[in-house]
């Protein structure tokens, strides 16, 4: 099952051009979305060091799960045991699954592509697999994911072809790519109608850097009616312009009655930006990656905890913020008045010794504050104050911390 509503556009007005951005609700089999919306990654079952109570209070919507590797591990049986992933994770909202697409791509000269699916090894234990796109909607059935992912192939900004290795991949390269990812959403579409699987099935568009193969790419997966469309292989090593190139093309083109999901993006700006071009639904391990190093997102710009200056420092991360790491248990951020959570210092002692309990603060901060973000985005929209949200997101994260 799903459902989108479209609640509210940006609209320009005598002094603001206006842009995408919309507002909407989706809803699914295990709830429903407010969008924009940002999505956690939980590849492995779990978003990591976060429970889903902490995702709970933070706002998380809908989170992800990877069908690649939990195919791999804890594999479906067990799987199927639990009646599918939101029982094995106790998490009781909606979950989307990538198509295991991705994951492949990433085995680069590990795994062999053919029109039937791919031929690779297993990196748990070795074992020769193969993975089609019917296999893959048989796993997320499995899975029961209230958004499928098609099994497509992820075209590289990089040729790993033998003739161009190195080069940029050319348009030809990306048109073979392309056209795949087609012909095997129609086996996806076709696979998930045999299985009778009750929830929703999204196609990604492909092609690479080349707006004419976009939007070819485009058109024949509207002209199979998907429930919704995913913008696929972007953020895979291309410049920050390239993908904004192909962020300000294809997103607002997808049909307006229907949800619009950025795969693996971004960075604040990029979300921000993504919305602005008509962009629903994101993910991206960036907030729970970066906390792992030692890097907080905040309202004023990112925080390296493992500078020496934050040795000594009582602040808490962002004063604004009224995450479990800034605020403590009071909920309330630290200019109100209210009782701050840690220091900078605190913070910055528990990476230095590498207490496990410093990337857990770092990934609840940032999701809450990537969550946060969305929702204060979300509000923008049903006041029709989008363009003035920007500004100010804009001039504070250029302030520094």
């Amino acid at each position: 099952m799903l459902k989108f509503e479209l609640l509210n556009n940006d609209t320009a007005t005598e002094n603001y051009a206006g842009t995408h951005a919309r507002r909407g609700e989706l809803t699914l089999n295990h709830g429903v979305v407010q969008t924009p919306i940002f999505m956690p990654v939980g590849t492995y079952g779990t978003v990591k060091g976060v429970t889903p109570s902490s995702l709970e209070d933070m706002g998380a919507q809908i989170i992800l799960g990877n069908t690649f590797h939990l195919w791999m591990r804890p594999g479906l049986d067990v799987m199927e045991s639990f009646g599918g992933l939101h029982q094995f994770e106790k998490w009781d909202k909606p979950i989307l699954t990538d198509s295991g697409g991705f994951q492949v791509w990433s085995l680069g000269e590990m795994r062999k592509i053919t029109e039937e699916g791919v031929k690779f090894s297993s990196p748990v234990n070795g074992d020769k697999l193969f993975l089609t796109p019917e296999i893959s909607m048989q796993i997320q059935t499995t899975l029961n994911s209230d958004i499928v992912m098609q099994f497509d192939e992820c075209t590289p900004y990089i040729s790993v072809e033998p003739k161009t290795k190195g080069q940029l991949t050319t348009e030809a390269e990306a048109r073979t790519s392309m056209e795949l990812s087609l012909r095997w959403a129609k086996r996806c579409q076709a696979e998930f109608t045999k299985l009778e699987n009750p929830n929703a099935l999204f196609g990604i568009v492909q092609g690479g850097m080349f707006e004419n193969l976009r939007q070819e790419s485009l058109d024949q997966l509207v002209e199979m009616d998907f429930p919704g469309y995913a913008v696929g292989g972007v953020s895979v090593g291309e410049p920050k312009d390239e993908m904004r190139r192909i962020m300000a093309h294809t997103p607002h083109r997808l049909p307006a009655h229907k949800p619009r999901y950025l795969m693996g993006v971004g960075t604040p700006e990029d979300l921000v930006e993504g919305v602005a071009q008509g962009v629903d639904m994101f993910d991206c391990v960036m907030p729970t990656r970066n906390a792992r190093n030692g890097t907080f997102f905040t309202r004023y710009g990112d925080l390296k905890i493992r500078n020496a200056r934050h040795k000594t420092d009582h602040q808490p991360l962002d004063v604004t913020c009224t995450c479990y790491a800034c605020a403590g248990n009071s909920g309330v951020s630290y200019d109100q008045g209210g009782r701050s959570g840690f220091s900078r210092a605190y913070l910055h002692h528990l990476d230095r010794c590498g207490e496990m309990l410093g990337p857990m603060l770092a990934s609840i901060h940032n999701l809450h504050y990537y969550l946060n973000l969305m929702r204060e985005v979300r509000e923008s929209l049903d006041v029709g104050g989008f363009g003035a949200m920007v500004a100010r997101f804009k001039a504070d994260r250029a302030r520094g911390v």
